[in-house]
């Protein structure tokens, strides 16, 4: 989580705070496993520590191919079947897992957003519109609608505050 600083977090921070979300989210759309969806979440991001996450502008120049990084990089691991079916179900969508994870994804990134937002980042509340724009879950897109109202920022100035 970005604190008081407007400085972006890693892939690392981003992939940790999307499991969280996603376990809580499919808690929230009463999903059976929510440990499934928080696995995705963990590997969802895999592809991106070779090609990069390229933003809406260089996609237009640039095209990458994220699957065939994914089985480059788990070629050699225990597991790859699995990593790769995990990663499969969030690009795609697949089902009821992949589908609330991409939710988490958006939502954190939205959460993120608002952070920047509260910082002085205007531009960054497009990520929010967007991101609900993109949801399907009925819980994702409640939580984005509270999100516009949070402030998370609000935490550790309460520990602040305290001392």
């Amino acid at each position: 989580m970005i604190g008081a600083d407007k400085d972006t977090h890693s892939v690392a921070e981003h992939s940790l705070q999307a499991a969280q979300i996603g376990y809580v989210l499919a808690v929230m759309e009463n999903y059976k496993n929510p440990e499934e969806v928080a696995a995705i979440l963990v590997f969802h991001d895999i592809g991106e520590v070779r090609t990069g996450d390229l933003n809406y502008i260089a996609r237009q120049y640039v095209k990458k191919d994220e699957e065939k990084a994914v089985r480059e990089q788990i070629s050699r691991i225990v597991g790859k079947e699995k990593i790769l079916d995990l990663w499969m179900r969030i690009e795609h969508k697949s089902d009821n897992a992949g589908i609330i994870a991409k939710d988490a994804d958006y939502l954190e990134q939205a959460l993120t957003a608002r952070t920047l937002v509260l910082n002085g980042y205007k531009d960054a509340q497009l990520w929010i519109d967007n991101g609900y724009k993109m949801c399907k879950t009925k819980s994702a897109k409640k939580l984005m609608k509270e999100l516009n109202k949070a402030d998370p920022n609000k935490w550790w100035r309460e520990i602040v505050l305290r001392k």
